[in-house]
Parts: structure tokens; C-alpha cells; sequence
């Protein structure tokens, strides 16, 4: 049945953000050729507009969009065919008549770009621009980089994957567990580039969105790791639900405490619990992580949180993963059990660690509980000291702020 060009519009939206992964995805399985399978994705994608105003929406969009890019890419290799070993992929090409299950095309791209050979910066790069389907504008506005820095990268990642034979496919059993540690990094890192970007400015929801997306994707294709989940658990509930009330009406940084509760999206919080519970009992480092927020997102103020399932919880983490910027944060809640003394005593220890050297978070925790001891002389020197030190000017201007409300009570 035909379709406005308003529908046609919005169903192609839709198949790109959800299609173009397998698109591009069966090319590359099909031929090996990163360069070919994108324009032939592209391709497809261009085609698809006018076919579907004068002929209709396709009942399986996916399918036709991988018929008209394999069909693309056979004309191109018909085109190169004086080499014998393009004759053989357009054989290939010319066999196969349905595309595996999507599922299948996109787990192997996702382990494909993120494979541990590849910078990491260019693994992020592949999978937005390969799996996601963002323009290099896209990526670099994403990163604040420039579009040939983006282009290099990409173009690097794809000449690494050909020059090291790099196979296209999700990682045998024996092998899969520890890629999967790389995959599900590059998504938090994503994640955190676009929830809290390092250069301070406003968060970057389309990537974060992307990120999540990306999770969504490996936790349902990957549905015997626990950690995917978890993952996924952690992104909705730790940042992702409360996106509308992290933010105030000038764009500062609302902290946790003060948000207003309403604003949080509780269908998310009630996902990302279930999913949580689910992952936990694996006990791997993100859904611990995850079983920290649910606390957070399930409490309904601040006042009511359960922070001593938080630190029980923090004691999981730091049993699995020693880490001092866990065990910082295990100090700020035993802070909200036990008290501010308690809290400044852990902040102490841990600032003779080498590895906390620099880090803004160590006086800004101190600081925090030189106030609320009633010492604000020394907490706003405290603060002064980590407003020094901060990675960006958002976050500079938090501590600046906490220093003229400490003078103020002064």
C-alpha cells in the first residue's frame, strides 16, 4: 500500500537507525570490502526514497535494503572482474538470495570494530559510523574533534582490519568472554562521553542515546552474558532516566540531591531495575555498578537513600576490582551512614594513592565533609584546591559555587 512522503520519511528514519547496521553488515560478510559495503549501504539507503513513494513501503524494509546494496555491490565486482578473486565474490554475491538473521550482522560488526588491535579511539569511530550509521559530521561534532581527524581514524581502523586479516565474526566460546570486556568498555566510554562530556560543555544526549541503543542491541544478542545486561542496567539507571533534571534552567549541573524526583523517566528506572536484578547475581563489575544506582533511582528523595546497601554493595565491587576511584566513592557513602568523620578519615587514607594524584574528586569529597563537620573555612580552602585541579570549566564553576555559598555562611 503507498504511503504519504511524510510516512515514506519517517519509515526510512526509522530502518536507518535500526537497518543500516545489518545493511552494511551483510556487505562486508559477503565481500570483505569495507569501502564497497558502505557505498552500497549508502546506495541503498538513496534509492530507497523514491522507490518507496511510487512503489510503497516494503513489508520487510530490512530485506529490501540488503537486496538492493548486494545487488549494487555485484554490479560493482562485474566491474572489477578482470581479477579472478572478485569474479569468485560476485558468485558468492550472485548465491545468496535472503540475509541472515539481522541479529547475526550486527553482533559481528560490533565485534569486528571493537576488535583489541585498533586504537580505541578509532574503535569508537568504526562502530558509530559502521554499526550506528552517524556521519563523520556526526562523529566529530560528537567528539569535538574535526571531520578529517574522524575520517583518518575510520579509515585508519578499516586499513588495519584488511593489513591484519582481522575476521569478520563474533569471537569463538574461548575467546568471546574477554572481547566482550572491550565491547561493553567502548559503549561506556561513549556513553560517558555523551552523558559527561570531558570538556565540560552541556551532555551530547544524541550519543548517549546512541550508546544505549548500542547496549540494548548486545544485551539482546548476546542474551547468555550476564554483563551485558548489566551494562545496560547501569546506563539506564545511572544516568540515562534522569537526563531531564540533571540540567537547570541555565544549563548548569544539578547534583544528585537536588534533582527534582518527578523528572526522572520511571519506566527506564523499572527496565533498568528488572535487568539489574537479573545481572547481579553474575556479580560482575557493571552490574554491581548497576545495583548501586538502583538504589539511588529507587529511593524517593535523597534523604531516603539506603546507603548502607550502597556500601555493601561498593564492598562487592572493590572485592572483584580493586580500584581506587570505587573505593573514593565507597568513602562518600560510608560519609551518608556513618557521618561526615568517618567519611573525612577514608578520604585521608586515600589520598596518599599514586593512582588519586590530581584527581579534583579527592579534596571535593574532603571538602564535602569538612562541611557539613561545620569546618567551612577549611572546606571552602578544600574546595578552592579541587576547583584548581578540575578537568573542565563546568565543573570548576560547581566548586566555585560551593565556595561562595561557604563565605556566605562564614
Amino acid at each position: 500500500m503507498k504511503a504519504g512522503p511524510a510516512q515514506v520519511r519517517a519509515a526510512l528514519a526509522e530502518a536507518y537507525r535500526g537497518e543500516w547496521g545489518v545493511v552494511f553488515g551483510t556487505i562486508v560478510r559477503l565481500t570483505g570490502d569495507w569501502e564497497l559495503a558502505e557505498d552500497c549501504a549508502q546506495e541503498a539507503f538513496s534509492r530507497a526514497l523514491p522507490a518507496w513513494e511510487k512503489e510503497g513501503i516494503p513489508r520487510r524494509p530490512g530485506a529490501w535494503l540488503v537486496t538492493v546494496a548486494r545487488h549494487r555491490a555485484l554490479d560493482v565486482l562485474r566491474r572489477r572482474a578482470t581479477e579472478r578473486g572478485k569474479l569468485a565474490e560476485a558468485a558468492a554475491l550472485e548465491a545468496v538470495r535472503e540475509p541472515q538473521p539481522p541479529g547475526d550482522e550486527r553482533l559481528r560488526l560490533v565485534f569486528t570494530c571493537c576488535h583489541p588491535a585498533l586504537p580505541l579511539e578509532s574503535r569508537v569511530a568504526l562502530t558509530l559510523r559502521a554499526v550506528s550509521g552517524l556521519t563523520t559530521r556526526e562523529i566529530a561534532r560528537a567528539f569535538l574533534v574535526g571531520e578529517d581527524t574522524v575520517s583518518q581514524r575510520i579509515l585508519r581502523a578499516k586499513r588495519k582490519i584488511a593489513a591484519a586479516g582481522i575476521p569478520y565474526r563474533v569471537p569463538p566460546p574461548g575467546a568471546r568472554a574477554e572481547r566482550l570486556d572491550g565491547v561493553l568498555a567502548v559503549i561506556y566510554l561513549m556513553f560517558t562521553e555523551g552523558y559527561a562530556p570531558s570538556d565540560g560543555n552541556t551532555h551530547r544526549d544524541n550519543l548517549a542515546g546512541e550508546a544505549v541503543r548500542l547496549a540494548r542491541l548486545v544485551a539482546a544478542e548476546a542474551p547468555g552474558e550476564p554483563e551485558a545486561r548489566g551494562l545496560l542496567a547501569l546506563l539506564l539507571l545511572l544516568q540515562h532516566s534522569r537526563r531531564a533534571a540533571r540540567l537547570d534552567a541555565d544549563g548548569g549541573l544539578v547534583t544528585l540531591a537536588r534533582q527534582d524526583r518527578k523528572l526522572w523517566d520511571h519506566a527506564l528506572i523499572a527496565e533498568g531495575v528488572a535487568l539489574a536484578r537479573e545481572a547481579v547475581v553474575a556479580g560482575g563489575p557493571y552490574a554491581l555498578q548497576a545495583a548501586i544506582a538502583e538504589q539511588h533511582a529507587l529511593a524517593p528523595a535523597a534523604a531516603a537513600t539506603d546507603w548502607a546497601a550502597i556500601v555493601r554493595w561498593y564492598d562487592r565491587l572493590l572485592a572483584l576490582r580493586a580500584n581506587p576511584v570505587v573505593a573514593l566513592n565507597r568513602a562518600v557513602a560510608v560519609g551518608m551512614r556513618d557521618g561526615p568523620q568517618a567519611q573525612l578519615n577514608a578520604v585521608d587514607v586515600l589520598a596518599t594513592s599514586k593512582k588519586l594524584a590530581g584527581n579534583h574528586a579527592v579534596p571535593a569529597v574532603r571538602a564535602d565533609a569538612l562541611r557539613r563537620l561545620g569546618r567551612t573555612r577549611e572546606a571552602a580552602q578544600a574546595y578552592r584546591a579541587a576547583e584548581a585541579i578540575a578537568p573542565n570549566g563546568a565543573i570548576a564553576r560547581e566548586y566555585a559555587q560551593r565556595v561562595a555559598e561557604l563565605e556566605l555562611v562564614d
